[in-house]
C-alpha cells in the first residue's frame, strides 16, 4: 500500500514539474512585454482560485483525524498557499521618475479643477 502511495507521489511531483517548466518557458517568452506577464498572473489566479474553491473543498477532512493530518502536512510543508497581489505603492516604487512626475503633476492639476 505505502508503495503504490509513494508512486502517486512521483507521478503528481513530475507532473507539477512539467507544469512549473511549461510556466518557466513562457515566462522566458514574456520578458519585457507587461501586459502578457500581467495575462499570465491572472491566468495563474484563476487557476489557483478554482483549484481552490472546487476540488480542494470538495476534498477537506470529514473527522478530526483527517483534519489533523491536512493540518500537520500544511505546517510541515510551507503553510498555506497564497498569491499575493502587488501593492499599489510598490508598483509605483517600480516606475522610472520621469513617469512618476508626470503623473503626481497630473494629479495636482486634477485636484486644483475640483477645487
Amino acid at each position: 500500500m505505502n508503495d503504490n502511495k509513494n508512486m502517486e507521489l512521483e507521478k503528481l511531483s513530475s507532473k507539477l514539474q512539467a507544469i512549473t517548466t511549461v510556466v518557466s518557458d513562457a515566462v522566458q517568452g514574456c520578458q519585457g512585454d507587461t501586459v502578457a506577464l500581467l495575462a499570465m498572473l491572472r491566468q495563474l489566479e484563476q487557476l489557483h482560485r478554482e483549484l481552490r474553491d472546487g476540488v480542494f473543498q470538495e476534498s477537506l477532512p470529514v473527522n478530526r483525524r483527517q483534519l489533523y493530518s491536512l493540518l500537520k502536512d500544511i505546517e510541515s510543508e510551507g503553510g498555506w498557499p497564497y498569491i499575493e497581489r502587488m501593492r499599489l505603492q510598490a508598483f509605483l516604487t517600480n516606475l522610472p521618475q520621469e513617469a512618476s512626475e508626470e503623473n503626481s503633476d497630473e494629479v495636482l492639476e486634477s485636484d486644483r479643477s475640483l477645487g
